[in-house]
């Protein structure tokens, strides 16, 4: 598997941070699991040095624990963490959903009136449903939030509970809300949203 880049943007130690990223999120990298730096290198085409710069950036994100002499391996307490995350995660995403019924949809409202027709074709609603909550992030027109959540999203398992059908029918729901101005609404339905995602309730977005 070859790290080749997706995006003018993203550098093969980009491309190799978000494929393990994916990988351990997913659970097939399990915790304590050793990150073997010539393994990854063979593995996806490239030097170690790519290698090494997206290890770096997992150690930097939580995903992943590098001892000096000893190698990287996936971090022992992502599950702890994770369930941490969710929380925090919720809390941002529900004051986001509120402020930006605030705002009515702020500079998006057009693109989220589009996400009231869940039948929309041409709409990206993947079953994890990251851009709507990338867009109800940009809606509330606060920078500092939209980054924050774009941090904490990184680093958590998405669509553990939801179906894209179920999932389109929340972002229908919560679009509405969200460009009617329903403020304590939208709170409620992004928290009823996010807790069908959580670890335990599904079997356990």
């Amino acid at each position: 598997m070859s790290a080749e880049a997706q995006g003018s943007d993203e550098s093969p130690g980009d491309v190799i941070a978000r494929l393990l990223r994916a990988e351990i999120l997913a659970g097939r990298l399990e915790g304590g699991e050793r990150l073997v730096e010539e393994a990854l290198a063979k593995r996806f085409g490239v030097s170690r040095v790519p290698v090494r710069e997206a290890l770096a950036q997992l150690q930097a994100e939580g995903f992943v624990t590098i001892v000096r002499y000893r190698g990287a391996t996936v971090s022992s307490s992502l599950r702890k963490d994770n369930r941490e995350l969710l929380e925090v995660r919720r809390g941002l995403e529900v004051f986001a959903a509120r402020l930006a019924a605030d705002r009515r949809g702020g500079a998006v409202a057009d693109v989220l009136v589009r996400y009231t027709r869940p039948d929309d074709a041409d709409l990206d609603q993947s079953a994890d449903g990251r851009s709507f909550h990338a867009l109800v992030a940009e809606a509330t027109g606060n920078d500092q939030l939209r980054d924050l959540l774009g941090s904490v999203s990184r680093r958590v398992a998405w669509g553990l509970g939801h179906d894209p059908e179920t999932s389109r029918r929340d972002h229908a729901v919560l679009a509405a809300a969200i460009l009617d101005g329903a403020s304590v609404q939208a709170g409620f339905l992004m928290d009823e949203h996010l807790r069908r995602d959580e670890p335990g309730r599904a079997t356990a977005d």
